[in-house]
């Protein structure tokens, strides 16, 4: 989905699109995990991991099965969808299974950090190979290689082993994912989460923008988006050390203080190395961030529940990136590509005020 994200926006501005149109496009590899989030969550609730991850497989490898056939906007909309849809579903199994696998929360920062591994290597792997792909063989060497990814995924998950299905206390109704909005303490999380996911949404988008008005090639925008990737990586493979000695609330405050000053300068930058430095620094903080917030989702959640909540997170954040992508379009035709980062630098600057106040949350309030 990464590499997707990265070539078929770029396909579209080499095509004649609008900055507006390739919002839309990239809102749309929102739209279906947003859409298919709660049920998702419930289907990963009953069947564990391997059942929704193989779905999960088929439907992105579809995707990019269809981009290389019909390389034009309408079918990169619907491969957009396809593989978002796909991407969500894996990641709600996938995170729900490695959250009932731990232990104590010590376990769950070390475990959510590995697991945040992935994600992050395939920000870069996706955007570097598809730049690489596109520069020396075109768009539809790069969709191919992005259809068959997926596929290598499912070779590792397999084999996984199923843990027990877990069922609601007795006497306990079985309740709606909505009802974990009753508790201060989720929706918080739910909000400080959406202000920073929205930011790898500005960075994802607005960096391509950005590098075609400088006139970079496929490759260079390709490279700055990997070296963000790469540092979430480094960061992340730091943490599962020294997971004993972080709190979650500290880490996310310290996230969000740095990303807004980064965001802040990140346009006043010229060069491809400013600007690949600047990438690697809000990979380092917004890297730190997930781990942190899957850990005290866990903790404040009923074991029962985890697939609802992980799915009730995703659909809040790919909402966000439903309707960010068109914001930052249409404000980047009105205000600038440096207004976009500015406005968003702002916003996550308030935004720390509620990510303090996470620190003062008892583990396990919502159970």
């Amino acid at each position: 989905m990464a590499g997707m994200r990265m070539a078929a926006p770029l396909m579209a501005l080499r095509s004649g699109y609008s900055e507006a149109a390739v919002g839309v496009l990239l809102a749309l590899f929102a739209l279906t995990p947003m859409l298919l989030a709660l049920p998702a969550g419930r289907y990963a609730d009953r069947h564990g991991l391997r059942r929704p991850f193989a779905w999960s497989v088929l439907a992105a490898s579809l995707g990019g099965s269809l981009a290389v056939a019909f390389p034009v906007f309408p079918v990169l909309c619907l491969s957009a969808l396809m593989t978002g849809g796909a991407a969500g579903a894996a990641s709600i199994a996938l995170q729900r299974h490695v959250g009932r696998a731990a232990g104590g929360a010590t376990q769950l920062r070390q475990v959510f950090s590995w697991l945040a591994i992935g994600p992050a290597f395939s920000n870069f792997l996706g955007p570097f190979a598809a730049g690489l792909a596109i520069d020396h063989a075109g768009f539809r060497l790069a969709f191919l290689l992005l259809a068959v990814l997926p596929l290598a995924s499912w070779f590792w998950v397999r084999r996984a082993r199923e843990l027990p299905p877990v069922h609601a206390p007795a006497g306990e109704r079985e309740g709606t994912a909505w009802d974990l909005l009753r508790e201060p303490g989720f929706r918080r999380l739910l909000l400080v989460n959406w202000v920073l996911s929205s930011c790898w949404d500005v960075h994802t988008f607005v960096v391509p923008v950005l590098g075609y008005e400088r006139g970079l090639s496929a490759s260079v925008i390709g490279t700055l988006l990997g070296a963000f990737a790469i540092a979430a990586v480094a960061v992340r493979v730091l943490m599962p050390v020294v997971a004993a000695y972080l709190k979650e609330w500290a880490v996310i405050t310290a996230a969000m203080a740095a990303t807004a000053l980064l965001f802040t300068v990140y346009p006043l930058l010229a060069s491809p190395l400013s600007m690949g430095l600047c990438s690697v620094l809000l990979g380092v903080a917004l890297g730190t961030v997930q781990p942190m917030i899957m850990s005290m989702l866990h903790q404040i959640t009923p074991e029962h529940r985890h697939g609802q909540a992980v799915g009730l997170r995703l659909m809040a954040i790919n909402a966000s990136s439903v309707s960010m992508p068109i914001l930052f379009g249409a404000a980047g035709t009105v205000i600038g590509i440096s207004g976009v980062f500015w406005a968003v630098a702002g916003v996550v600057a308030a935004g720390t005020r509620l990510s303090l106040r996470l620190g003062r949350e008892p583990a396990g309030q919502s159970r």
